[in-house]
């Protein structure tokens, strides 16, 4: 006699159980990744399956309720018209939820579909997360001395500004609009070497030097007037014939 298996309850192929698993795995990894490409991030509670946890009499009203909210978020103009990630998730959790519906009207408890649908359907009940936007750093205050706001020195015997002259012009012409300036006196001076006829030529060729560097940055040549002192107005007092490099100087004066 040749014997007929026994009809029972079948088991699960082991590799089939792994297979299984491994896809699901893969499910909960590209909604994770696509969460926070949104910026909205699944928690802890997307590892629990609520859905799966079900008794059959509850589960397909609940999917069903899912269903219905999901299609309700997909149709809301407000989430819609705002490019809200919740619209991406609602339309996945509709897909999800409708197809896992269509699995259990035949009874079938579809642990694919299920799944997508629980996740989904937590991720578009998740609110976007607000960009705060840094606050606007307020521009430095101009710094408006009134008096001789600029100040330049020289090399002996020299009337061709250095390197730093640049950044001093450069300070002037940035706070004259804030601080209103409108008219500009460029004073010349030297120390007390040489003789007092030739020092007041060397101070009016400083005085113009500045002024000319002033009107290439910006400032209006009408606007500039200048003025030479020689060796008459030391900054530093010294007797004549000493070198000082404090005295060989330029000095820019301005007024409203």
């Amino acid at each position: 006699m040749k014997l007929q298996p026994k009809r029972g309850r079948q088991h699960e192929d082991p590799r089939n159980l792994a297979t299984g698993e491994l896809a699901m795995k893969k499910i909960t990894a590209v909604f994770t990744l696509a969460g926070a490409a949104v910026g909205l991030c699944p928690t802890a509670a997307f590892a629990q399956d609520d859905l799966m946890a079900m008794e059959k009499g509850q589960l397909r009203p609940e999917v069903q309720r899912r269903y219905d909210a999901a299609l309700a978020l997909t149709k809301d103009a407000s989430v819609v018209s705002a490019n809200d990630p919740r619209y991406i998730w609602a339309s996945e959790a509709k897909a999800q939820c409708g197809i896992a519906l269509g699995f259990l009207k035949s009874n079938t408890r579809d642990e694919t579909s299920l799944s997508r649908c629980n996740m989904a359907y937590a991720m578009m009940q998740r609110m976007p997360q607000t960009r705060v936007e840094p606050a606007p750093v307020a521009p430095p205050p101009a710094q408006c001395a009134v008096e001789a706001p600029g100040l330049i020195f020289f090399e002996f015997d020299s009337a061709t500004p250095q390197d730093d002259a640049i950044q001093t012009v450069e300070y002037v012409v940035q706070n004259a609009p804030a601080c209103n300036w409108r008219s500009f006196t460029v004073i010349g001076h030297t120390d007390r070497a040489g003789s007092n006829a030739y020092n007041q030529g060397l101070s009016q060729r400083r005085a113009e030097a500045v002024a000319n560097l002033m009107s290439s940055r910006g400032i209006p040549a009408a606007s500039i007037s200048t003025d030479a002192k020689g060796e008459e107005t030391p900054r530093v007092p010294t007797a004549d014939g000493v070198r000082e490099l404090q005295n060989r100087r330029v000095e820019i004066q301005v007024s409203e």
